[in-house]
């Protein structure tokens, strides 16, 4: 079903429950219609060009739901609850260009089975830290944003596509670490990386919540250990060809480069990366 007028918008009466494609555009919505989340086969939601600007988080509940589409609209957010919902087994696009988002949620990368991820023309001044775990994703844009730099786990990512036009990305200045290194390492640093390392299995019923969510968002150094809040970190560029058969140019000069954030777990590391680096710009 397509509806492009809100004239022909139904106010009266039911979506058909047998739906699986649904597309409501130019309807001037403000939220999403109760009704449409009572559409349990529907596979494809097509809701732009609208005013909404939060999502329900029933919308989780269509458990077929495979492309949702978002363009053009008001949102500010996206909810961590959808990202834990069932459309984790289930969402292969999502588009969420053209809103007034400003940030994302790291639990985005539960989306493990996306494919398609459009994010452009919104105020991101950051992509998920956690964005190279999403490993079926082969399209990604987000042109137009306010990126200064790109995650360390998206080296990681598989594209076949990649669009990051118009981003105010830094430039990379490996030699200018911020160095946040705790020595001695702290008890609470000292076990959190012994945790991930030897993947101890940790959760709510065993340790504080707030030290569950610490380490889920722990960074990885080059080495592969983990470090939570002592490390050191730096920019550097990357050829974005390493993680995308095609990419469009990042910017008007014909550039295929961006600056990515790397962290090092200790000086020894660290040391190692800088002697590599200074070989490789020698040569």
């Amino acid at each position: 079903m397509i509806i492009t007028c809100k004239k022909d918008y139904p106010l009266t009466k039911s979506f058909p429950y047998s739906l699986e494609h649904l597309q409501v555009s130019f309807c001037k919505l403000a939220r999403v219609d109760m009704r449409m989340l009572c559409l349990k086969r529907l596979q494809k939601l097509d809701l732009s060009s609208n005013h909404i600007k939060k999502l329900p988080k029933t919308i989780g509940d269509l458990v077929c739901l495979q492309e949702l589409i978002l363009h053009n609209n008001f949102l500010e957010t996206f909810e961590v609850e959808l990202c834990n919902s069932t459309l984790r087994n289930s969402l292969k696009s999502l588009d969420l260009s053209e809103n007034k988002l400003k940030a994302l949620p790291f639990q985005l990368c539960n989306f493990r089975e996306l494919v398609s991820l459009k994010l452009d023309g919104n105020e991101l001044v950051q992509l998920p830290f956690a964005i190279g775990k999403l490993s079926k994703l082969r399209f990604l844009s987000a042109t137009k944003n306010k990126l200064p730099y790109l995650p360390n786990s998206f080296k990681t990512l598989v594209l076949e596509n990649l669009d990051l036009f118009g981003n105010p990305f830094a430039k990379a200045n490996p030699m200018v670490p911020d160095i946040q290194l705790k020595i001695p390492l702290t008890l609470l640093e000292t076990a959190s990386r012994a945790t991930l390392t030897y993947r101890i299995s940790y959760g709510p019923q065993v340790i504080p919540k707030h030290l569950c969510q610490d380490l889920s968002v722990a960074k990885t150094c080059d080495c592969g250990g983990p470090c939570l809040s002592s490390f050191i970190q730096t920019i550097v560029v990357m050829n974005l060809h390493q993680v995308s058969q095609t990419v469009v140019l990042v910017d008007s000069m014909g550039g295929t480069e961006a600056p990515i954030i790397c962290y090092f777990c200790s000086l020894t590391c660290y040391s190692m990366f800088l002697d590599k680096y200074l070989q490789s710009t020698r040569v």
